[in-house]
């Protein structure tokens, strides 16, 4: 799985989860950080899941579909250390998702 990280996001988390998640981006180094659908489009055309704590690509994601996946996090307001914590924690759930043929949603929650 390749991360796109959504700007409310840190994009410390790309240099943080390469060791799982090798080849993830921040919509900041790509310059698409406040333009939603760019950064839909730009995910679907590079083969990248869309990472994101807010319900933009959650609302995008049960209109269009996949591709892209979206990885919904619902953990709130919280560090960067949280987030990377849930996603390596998540990391067999989020090999599944990847895999899966039919999900195009998928909500991880704070534990």
């Amino acid at each position: 799985m390749k991360p796109l990280f959504d700007a409310n996001i840190s994009r410390r988390l790309v240099i943080s989860l390469d060791d799982l998640y090798p080849g993830s981006v921040h919509v900041d180094d790509l310059m698409l950080a406040t333009d939603d659908e760019a950064i839909w489009h730009y995910a679907k055309a590079n083969d990248f899941t869309v990472v994101s704590k807010d319900t933009d690509f959650y609302r995008m994601s049960v209109t269009w579909g996949a591709p892209p996946k979206v990885i919904w996090l619902r953990v709130g307001n919280c560090s960067t250390n949280l987030i990377e914590g849930v996603l390596r924690a998540s990391f067999e759930k989020l090999s599944k998702f990847e895999y899966d043929a039919v999900s195009a949603l998928l909500i991880v929650n704070r534990p």
